[in-house]
This record gives C-alpha cells, structure tokens and sequence, in this order.
C-alpha cells in the first residue's frame, strides 16, 4: 500500500475513533460528575452529624466520603489522558498531511521539469530567421509584425504547457536560454506577435505588442514612445 492509500484510509477512519473517544469522555463526565454530587449530599450530611454532636468523637469527614473524592481523581485524571491521546492522535494526522503536501509539491516539481524537458526545442537548419537587423539587408521594406521564432514558440509553448499543471498563477521556473537575444521595453525575449520602430536609429528595434499596448498591426509607419518623442523635437525646431 502506497502512502497517499494509507494515509487516506486513516483519515477515512479517523472521525470514527475520535466519536469514539469524545462519547468515552462524555461517560467519564457524567460518572464524574454524579460521583461530586453524591460526596457533597454526603459530606453536608456529615457536617450537620457534626454540629449535632452525633459524631463529636471522630471531626472528620467518613472513609465513605474520601473513597468517593479519591475515585473522582481518578476518574478526572482519566478524562485528561483520554483528551491528550485525542489530541496526540489529531496532531499525528496533521504530521501526515504536511508530509503528504511535501511529496505531492516534490512530484508536481517533476513533472513540470519533465513536462518542460519534452518540449524543449531542437535547433533545425533553418533556425537563422531571427528578426532584426542582422537579418534585414534594409529597414524600409520590412514586415511590420511577425510571429515569434521557432525557439520563443516552443519556449510559449512550455508556458501553456505550465500554466494548465498551474491554474492557480504560481511563479513557475521555466528554462531560458541565456543566449537568446532581449528585445523591448520588458527587456524579454521574442514571442507572440511584435511590431518594429520605423526610426532606423531605434536601440531596441522590436517591441511586444501587449507592451505598447497595441492589438493588431498598426497601418503606416510606427515610432515606439522614445523615438516618436525624439521625432516630434526635430519636428519642432524645423519650424
């Protein structure tokens, strides 16, 4: 039997065993408590045999009443390891569940290593199609968008791949390469769809659409906002 079917057959168990002990410590408490109420109509009895002179020879309290406030110690006393064999065994349930997040979160690890292992990309011989200026002989005809390399889709495609094994928006460690090129204002690598700066002196070149909060292809020419505001200046001073 694996751990994870242990484990669940105790905690299936568990609600049992502790009805059980808590209805054992309900009869205690109520032994206990008929067994207090019987040596206080006892020991007033006595007390009145005393004042009465009944019993002026003897000014204690009879072997009758002791016995009883002796077997309510030991009753109470019951009670208490009972609570703490309750508390023992809830506490060791607790233990097994953090072992059992721990070996779950150690697997979803492995998985998502292996997971992103898979679809790790493989350099085929036409992988020199990066976009920029190395591979364009000139700015002025050049696409405005284009869609990510195939290294940059494989690399979205591990995200995706992440992102179901993760619904709930962790930070997942996903392998870059260190090597691969950074473009935009982000600072990242090329992926999605991207849009270049028509001013040929642009130092970044290549932005992201979602980052220029832009949708589709712009029409005509586009300036990215530091080249748009150093256009605008020329502009000025040309008046």
């Amino acid at each position: 039997m694996s751990f994870t079917d242990e484990f669940q057959a105790d905690l299936e168990a568990l609600p049992h065993i502790l009805q059980k002990k808590y209805a054992l410590m309900r009869d205690l408490d109520r032994s206990l408590q008929e067994i207090l109420r019987q040596n206080e109509q006892r020991c007033e009895q006595e007390i009145e045999d005393i004042k009465r002179g009944v019993r002026a020879e003897t000014i204690r309290f009879s072997d009758e009443a002791l016995d009883e406030q002796k077997h309510g110690i030991r009753i109470a006393d019951e009670k208490v390891a009972l609570a703490i064999q309750t508390y023992d065994l809830v506490d060791s349930h607790i233990q097994k569940l953090d072992q059992y997040l721990k070996m779950s979160d150690e697997e979803l690890r492995r998985e998502r290593e292996n997971a992103a292992a898979s679809v790790a990309p493989a350099p085929g011989p036409d992988s020199t199609t990066k976009s920029g200026r190395s591979s364009q002989s000139g700015r002025g005809g050049r696409k405005k968008t284009r869609l990510a390399t195939a290294a940059t889709a494989a690399a979205a495609a591990t995200e995706v791949a992440a992102t179901a094994e993760n619904p709930t928006g962790m930070e997942l460690d996903l392998p870059v390469d260190p090597n691969e090129p950074t473009y935009c204002l982000c600072n990242q690598v090329s992926y999605g769809e991207m849009v270049a700066c028509d001013n040929p002196n642009c130092k970044i070149e290549w932005f992201h659409f979602g980052c220029v909060g832009l949708k589709e292809q712009p029409r005509g020419k586009w300036y990215c906002s530091d080249c748009a505001v150093l256009k605008n200046r020329r502009k000025g001073r040309s008046r």
